[in-house]
C-alpha cells in the first residue's frame, strides 16, 4: 500500500535528513511531506533545500513542503531585496542569516522554498499538515492551499498565524506571539477540538519524542537540539508509526535564528 511520510522540522540537519529519507525507502506511489522549518539554526540549511529540490525533481513520488515561519521570513527577505532594498538591508542587519542563506541557495533550492504551501491535506487519513497550529478563534479554513495563497490583506495576515501558533489566549483563543503567554494560557493543541480534522504540526520542539493530543500530533522532536529527526508514516489499513534518526546538538549561529518565532 502507498505510504505518506511526514517529516518534522529539519533546521539545516542535512545528514540526518539524508539518513531518514534513506531509511524511509519511499517508492512510486508514496508521498513525502515536510512540515516546514527546513532552514536556519543547523549546519547546512542551503544543502537541505538543495537536496529536497533535487529529490522533488528526480523521485518517482511527490514531495511537498509546508511553509514554516523560517521559510516565510527568508521569502519576505528575498522579495524585499527585489522590491524594497532598504527594508531588506535593515532585515539583514538584524538577522545576518538572511543574506548568508540567500547567497548559498541554488536556483533550484530557492524555487523549491518559494513554492511551499501554507498547509497540505491528506483526506484519506483525515489529516491536515500545518507548520504551527490552529488559533482557537479560527472558525473557517480554506478548502485548498491555492485558496489560502490567494488571500490578501487582513485575511491573509490572520491566516498566516497557522505558521506561528503555539499558545493561545485562555478566554478568547486569540493567537499569542512568542513569549506573550500568561499563566493559564493553553498550548493550542491541548484545547483544539478537531474542527478542521486531525492536525500534524511542527514548530514546537518535543525533545522526548512525538507529542500526541486528542486531535493533533506534534512531530518536531528538536533535531537541531539533539532530539532526533522524526517522520510520521501513514498507510491505509495500518497503524501509524514513527521513524527517527539521532542527531547531535547544534548551536545556532545567531540570536535571531534562535528566537525567531
Amino acid at each position: 500500500m502507498a505510504r505518506t511520510a511526514i517529516i518534522g522540522d529539519v533546521h539545516g540537519m542535512r545528514q540526518a535528513l539524508a539518513e531518514l529519507v534513506a531509511e524511509l525507502a519511499l517508492r512510486a506511489g508514496d508521498r513525502l511531506v515536510l512540515v516546514g522549518d527546513l532552514v536556519d539554526k543547523g549546519p547546512d540549511p542551503a544543502g537541505v533545500a538543495h537536496d529536497l529540490a533535487i529529490l522533488q525533481a528526480q523521485a518517482d513520488f511527490p514531495v511537498f513542503l509546508v511553509e514554516g515561519n523560517h521559510e516565510e521570513r527568508h521569502r519576505r527577505y528575498r522579495r524585499n531585496l527585489a522590491e524594497r532594498p532598504d527594508v531588506a538591508r535593515r532585515q539583514a542587519q538584524d538577522a545576518p542569516e538572511l543574506p548568508a542563506l540567500t547567497a548559498e541557495l541554488t536556483p533550484e533550492a530557492c524555487a523549491f522554498l518559494d513554492a511551499a504551501r501554507l498547509f497540505h491535506r491528506l483526506p484519506e487519513h483525515g489529516v491536515m499538515v500545518v507548520h504551527g497550529g490552529i488559533p482557537g478563534d479560527m472558525k473557517r479554513f480554506p478548502e485548498t492551499a491555492e485558496a489560502a495563497s490567494a488571500l490578501t490583506g487582513k485575511a491573509r495576515e490572520r491566516f498566516l498565524k497557522v505558521i506561528r501558533t503555539r499558545y493561545i489566549e485562555r478566554e478568547t483563543g486569540y493567537f499569542l506571539g512568542l513569549g506573550k503567554e500568561q499563566p493559564g494560557d493553553p498550548f493550542w493543541a491541548d484545547v483544539y477540538d478537531g474542527r478542521f480534522g486531525h492536525v500534524v504540526f511542527g514548530h514546537n520542539p518535543f525533545l522526548d519524542g512525538p507529542a500526541e493530543f486528542a486531535h493533533a500530533t506534534g512531530i518536531d522532536t528538536g533535531a537541531v537540539h539533539g532530539g532526533g529527526l522524526t517522520a510520521l508514516v501513514l498507510e491505509a489499513g495500518a497503524p501509524r508509526r514513527y521513524l527517527a534518526v539521532p542527531t547531535p546538538v547544534h548551536k545556532p549561529r545567531s540570536k535571531s535564528e534562535l528566537y525567531s518565532d
